[in-house]
This record gives structure tokens, sequence and C-alpha cells, in this order.
């Protein structure tokens, strides 16, 4: 590999092609998958994307791409062959263009997330994508993963905010799919081959963005019930009163906010008495404040009145909406200092959620003495981030091994309810053994056809997503 290593430096320069201090990116973020890059290679620029792209083709070496390293699924981590390179896309973060009265914005892969979300509202306008990783992910790994978030209840997910895409193949073409159109019906939409792929088609370098009106009212309430069912009542409720100003409704168990006090311990007491259940809700309109906590207050006298929740606290100031929100958003963080725990990024039609939470926690307590499940997520969409913690007495190790029962008792029941054993996070080298467990073999032959045909060599991320 010493000419390959050589050609490298000659075409990105010594200093963007790392051969040693690479823990940082042979490492996924949960730490569960390390691996031995031959290197991490920096590119600058689409035309240094595909020159090493072209680079890597000649010399057989396989590809891992990576942005901000945030996945959960180990998709950006390289195998332990040594025989890989991590192409890091961070350098490529420029804002390429911006039109608000087109409400769309074209920028480069490595743009970090937040950054996008900045950018849009320095011209009064909304890009909707929000995840606990916003600081640090980039929307090529966003768009690679079709990343959902907390807003996907009224924007969608990713696939749903990208209208054109710039993708390396991998034999170093360049296919321009960079179209801010809203409408083209103009033969395959190849773009959505690449979204959700996590980099085993080709390279995505930049992307056409949906914007949206920036909201100027919001209002944000955290309530309490007891069983998931009303959850869906309240959901059903809220929307009836506002309709597509109600934005992200996040079920929380008790478990979780118990967990999330534990180790943030300045979270705010938010009830005097415990409850099993309770939802995060937030809504936004670009029209005045006035208005829409009149039509949120009505709704929450209304679900009160019916006896759906048991108690709410609304955020009476943004301080306060940020109080409450990072009770949803530590949860990920609390989880790590806590130790081992099984995930599931699940999801089911949002009408099941409550039977499926009803079916499979007794089964996991059955099957485990004390086992603490650690369920919240994004109820509106059907997607839950359905956790198992170990219970007490199992070293991490032990649980660990528990993995695949466990996820044989939820995942069956996912099944049963055609629902996805991947709703959000991806893949990656985590999951992809799941894919002939759970769907059709056909399916997955198409994928495979696919795949051969777009990457004959097999160099793009290779061992991710397909088993």
């Amino acid at each position: 590999m010493t000419d390959f290593l050589q050609a490298a430096k000659a075409l990105l320069g010594d200093a963007h092609v790392l051969t040693t201090d690479l823990a940082a990116y042979a490492t996924d973020w949960r730490g569960k998958f390390t691996g031995l890059p031959l290197a991490v290679l920096r590119p600058a620029d689409t035309a240094q994307v595909t020159a090493t792209v072209r680079l890597c083709a000649a010399h057989g070496v396989p590809i891992v791409p990576q942005g901000g390293n945030t996945g959960m699924c180990g998709g950006a981590t390289p195998d332990g062959s040594g025989a890989q390179v991590v192409l890091s896309l961070g350098r490529l973060n420029r804002v390429r263009s911006i039109d608000p009265l087109n409400n769309t914005l074209t920028v480069e892969a490595g743009c970090v997330l937040q950054t996008i979300q900045a950018l849009a509202a320095e011209h009064d306008r909304l890009f909707p994508l929000s995840l606990g990783s916003e600081g640090s992910c980039q929307i090529g790994g966003n768009i690679a993963t079709n990343a959902g978030g907390v807003q996907v209840l009224r924007y969608g997910n990713t696939r749903d905010l990208v209208l054109g895409l710039e993708v390396v193949l991998a034999d170093g073409q360049v296919l321009n799919l960079l179209r801010a159109l809203r409408k083209d019906n103009t033969g395959y939409d190849l773009k959505h081959l690449f979204i959700g792929s996590e980099g085993t088609l080709g390279l995505i370098t930049a992307a056409v963005l949906k914007l949206f009106p920036a909201p100027h009212a919001q209002a944000v309430a955290f309530a309490a019930f007891q069983t998931p069912q009303q959850a869906l009542q309240l959901l059903g409720l809220m929307r009836g009163h506002l309709g597509d100003r109600f934005t992200a409704f996040e079920l929380i168990s008790q478990a979780s906010v118990a967990m999330v006090r534990q180790y943030f311990p300045a979270t705010p007491t938010l009830f005097e008495a415990k409850h099993p259940w309770h939802v995060l809700m937030q809504a936004s309109d670009a029209a005045g404040q006035d208005a829409l906590d009149a039509a949120f207050q009505a709704a929450l006298e209304a679900a009160l009145e019916r006896g759906i929740i048991d108690d709410v606290v609304v955020a009476t100031s943004e301080a306060q909406a940020h109080e409450l929100w990072a009770v949803r958003e530590n949860i990920s963080e609390a989880q790590q200092h806590d130790g081992s725990n099984i995930k599931h990024d699940i999801a089911v039609p949002v009408s099941s959620v409550s039977s499926f939470i009803d079916e499979v926690l007794p089964m996991l307590h059955t099957a485990y003495e004390g086992v603490r499940p650690i369920v919240y997520g994004h109820l509106g969409d059907g997607n839950l981030h359905f956790n198992v913690s170990r219970p007490p007495g199992w070293t991490i190790p032990g649980w660990q091994l528990e993995t695949d029962r466990v996820n044989k008792v939820v995942l069956d029941v996912v099944a049963r309810y055609q629902g996805s054993f991947s709703a959000e996070h991806g893949l990656g080298q985590l999951k992809n053994h799941e894919m002939l467990l759970y769907k059709a073999p056909l399916e997955v032959d198409v994928m495979r056809r696919v795949k051969q045909a777009l990457d004959p060599q097999n160099l793009m991320n290779p061992g991710k997503l397909l088993p």
C-alpha cells in the first residue's frame, strides 16, 4: 500500500492523509465498534473526492465514508483488516447557495447540521431536521442514514427534506442531481437510491435542502398520564386542535425520566406524584404567539377534562421550554453513563404503539427479573427507542451476551405488527444481519442487485447495511 499512500499524499497533501493517531476515526460514538483503518483521507472538495475514489478503485482499496461520526450502528467505522480507508468529508463544508424565495439551501456534505439550522434562521427560514447530535453531525451523514429526529411529525424524515444531491459514484464519476425542483417527473428519482444507503452506493458530496418559513411562536408542554393508550388519545386530540402547527410529540417513560434525573441531578421535578408515562409536545406557528397559546391551552384543557392526562406543565418562557426539552434530549447520554444497554430503534404503525408496548414489556420482565426497559421516542410517527438496560446483578459483558435473545423478544413482536427493526438509525454493521431475519428474500435480493450494478468491486462501505 506504499504506492497508494504516496499517490494519496500527492493528491490531497501530506496533512490530509493521516496514518497515525486515528482513534477518533476508528471508533464509533457508542464505543461499540473499533476498526483499524489503513489511513484517513480528507479531501477538500468534490474534485478531490472524485480523484480519491478513482485512486481507491485503481488500487482496490475499500472506502468507509465518515461525517461527524455520530452514528449509532457502526456504519462509519472501518473493519479490523487494516485495508480500508476512512474518507472524512468534514472539509466539504461550503454553503454553495441559498434561495429564500425558492425556500432552498445548497450545501456540501460536511456542513454541520446546527450550522445549517443557524444559516436558515438568518434568512428567517427553518431547516427542521433536529436531533441530539446536531452540534456535531454532518448533513451528508444525516442524508446517508435518512435521519429522523423530533420534528418528523410535521416535516418528515431527512428524505422528505432533500430536493437534490451530488454523488460521486464508485468509479469516480459525479452524478449531478442538484436540482432545486419540487416537481420533476422525468424518470426514476435517483436521489432516493442514495438517501438512506449509508454510503454503500456512492458518496454524497452536496445537497439541495428544503427550507420553511421560520416559526415565530412556540408552545411547549410536558404531560403525565397512566397508559400508552392515553398518549394516542392525546395525540389525536392535539392534532385535531392544532393541525399542522403541532410539530413534536415525544413519549417518555417514567424509567427514562428517573435515569435522566439520576445522571443530571439539576433536572427539575415536574410533578409531585410519579406517573408511569409522559409526553413532551410542541406546537409552532409562523403567526402570532397569542393565537397559538390559546389553541394550545384549549387542547390541554380538553385533555384534562376528558381524563386523558393527569397533569401538565406548560412552559412559560423560552428557558423553561429548554428545560423541558432537556429531559428528552438527555436520555441518550444518561444511558451512556448508566452503562450497557441493548438498543432498539423500532417503528410500528402509530395506532399499534400502545398494543406493542403492552405486549413486549411483560415478556421482558418475565424473561429477566428486574430488567429496566427505557422506552421513549417519536410517538407521532410510530418510532420508539426501546432500550433494555441490564437488571441488577448483571455484568456489562454478561448482559451484552443476551443481545440476540433480547432482540428476538422485541423484534419478533415488531415483525408481527409489520413494523421496522430500524426506524431512523440505519443498519451499519450492528443490524445488517437482521435483514435476513425480517426482510423478504426478494427485497434483499433487489437491494443486492442495485449494489452490484453501482459498486461491482464492492469498495463502497463494504460490510455495512447489506448482510
